[in-house]
């Protein structure tokens, strides 16, 4: 999917983006999905993950199960 594929959603970046503003992935939450992209590339692709699914994905990334 590209990012054109989504154009009303709202993309944000995490809050550990470093000053240049440019090293980092973006998030948006749209119907049924969250879409995550490259902050470097906003027009090219787009990966998307079920809501429960991005939700265990963090959690493990934070190092927690469940």
């Amino acid at each position: 999917m590209k990012a054109t594929n989504l154009p009303d959603v709202v993309w944000r970046k995490s809050s550990w983006t470093g000053s240049s503003g440019t090293d980092c992935v973006e998030i948006a939450e749209a119907d049924e999905l969250v879409a995550v992209r490259d902050s470097k590339d906003p027009e090219g692709p787009v990966l998307t993950f079920a809501p429960l699914a991005w939700s265990a994905f963090l959690h493990r990334l934070k190092g927690r199960d469940g």
